[in-house]
């Protein structure tokens, strides 16, 4: 009975978010108490509750201020040098502007929002592929598998989820998964590059730098996008050493990462805005979209303490063990790195992470396979999923290359679906997942 409670419960959950009856915020909340009612567990919710929410309460608190910290340093201009120096060497030359885009994009989805990429990327390119002619379909899709893959950082949505579902560290599920992104990245700049190569030989190498000085400078394009105001071009210097020393210390993992993005993000603000007024703004300019972010993994963290709690999760995974050959359990990984890729193209990321993962977690504690493996395999699919139309960022990026959906997912689809291959078989290779 247990066990079918609980899968009632991921169903209702499913359907009321895909649906869209509720949003995740709400349902993430109110479905698990409902059920917990229904179950006989009413004197027990409280504790259980309060016990997720402290469970995700470190991943809430590292999301909220790694995503104000990037968006904090593509306010100060950190990222123009950089988009400055690509578009005066690609000039003219179509395979130097795809792979171009392709280093911009997966530098900007450093900070792990997909809106702020699309929109740097497409204002900094745009004009030079429309005035060359080239395939559009090509600044859309390169922006989209750089993000596919850098969308793997912790506060990147997938792996916070990941993490906050099963209970890991940043250093259990990310860590080992750093060559295997950087491996993804290398296929997304060889796919660069074979696009790049197609459009030279349609095109050739054309002469445009009167035209591209009378489309626009660097620094004029940034301006589309942030007032200059924000600008603090002086401090570049100081603020790419911060950047270099948190990812130095994030990689070496001697400092819990929420107390890295707190203290970096003070410094960061106080010498870049040293005018608590102008504080205030740059917090509150990001503000929507970390408190949108945050709320839904605080959120979860009831969900998750009430599966955990009531044992629902215990049940439902002791019955996909009892359906699952044993033959196919040490398999699991590698199973669920390919199956992540559809179900997060035809599910939320929320539906799949905190609905799906933790009972096939659980049941695959039984063949010998850890959570983190199983959290690891999970979020390889996430070159697939950034192609969803469920992704509202997506949508924004067609409205502003001036394409269609279906278009785009007919040309990218298998080479997103590549990305995730290649980054299983790295996987695999590395031992980041085992077979």
């Amino acid at each position: 009975m247990l066990s079918l409670l609980g899968f009632t419960m991921i169903a209702t959950f499913m359907y009321l978010i895909m649906s869209k009856k509720l949003t995740p915020l709400v349902a993430f909340m109110l479905v698990p108490i409902v059920f917990g009612l229904i179950g006989g567990f009413t004197k027990g919710l409280g504790p259980m509750m309060l016990d997720g929410v402290i469970d995700v309460a470190p991943t809430s608190i590292m999301i909220l201020f790694a995503i104000l910290y990037f968006g904090l340093m593509i306010d100060a201009g950190l990222f123009d040098p950089l988009i400055a120096l690509i578009l005066k060497v690609v000039k003219g030359d179509p395979l130097k502007i795809v792979v171009g885009t392709a280093v911009l994009s997966m530098m900007v989805a450093l900070d792990g929002d997909g809106t702020t990429t699309y929109m740097i990327t497409v204002a900094a390119f745009l004009p030079l592929y429309k005035r060359l002619k080239m395939n559009l379909l090509i600044l859309a899709g390169v922006a989209m598998l750089s993000m596919g893959v850098m969308n793997m950082t912790p506060w990147g949505g997938a792996s916070a989820m990941a993490m906050s579902s099963l209970g890991l560290t940043s250093s259990e599920l990310f860590f080992p998964l750093i060559p295997v992104m950087g491996f993804g990245l290398l296929w997304v700049l060889f796919v660069s590059y074979i696009f790049g190569r197609r459009e030279r030989k349609r095109l050739g190498i054309l002469n445009i730098q009167n035209t591209f000085n009378e489309i626009a400078t660097a620094s004029e394009l940034v301006e589309n996008i942030e007032q200059p105001d924000y600008r603090r071009p002086k401090l570049i210097w100081f603020n790419f050493a911060l950047t270099l020393i948190l990812l130095v210390c994030l990689i070496m993992d001697f400092i819990p990462l929420m107390i890295l993005f707190m203290v970096a993000f003070a410094m960061a603000l106080l010498v870049n805005y040293p005018n608590i007024k102008d504080q205030q703004k740059r917090i509150s300019s990001h503000a929507s979209n970390a408190v949108a972010v945050v709320s839904i993994i605080i959120a979860a963290g009831i969900f998750i303490g009430i599966m955990s709690g009531t044992q629902m999760i215990d049940a439902m995974a002791n019955t996909l063990v009892a359906i699952i050959p044993d033959v196919l359990g040490p398999y699991l990984p590698v199973i669920v790195a390919l199956l992540s890729a559809p179900l997060t193209f035809v599910m939320s990321n929320n539906a799949f992470y905190f609905g799906v993962l933790p009972i096939i977690a659980q049941a695959a504690e039984a063949y010998g396979v850890s959570a983190a493996e199983i959290g690891r395999a999970s979020i390889l699919g996430q070159p697939v999923h950034i192609i969803s139309p469920l992704i509202a960022a997506a949508h924004l990026l067609m409205r502003m290359v001036g394409i269609e959906f279906i278009d785009l997912q007919r040309f990218l689809m298998k080479w997103a679906f590549g990305t995730t291959i290649i980054m299983i078989i790295a996987a695999l290779v590395l031992g980041v997942i085992s077979i």
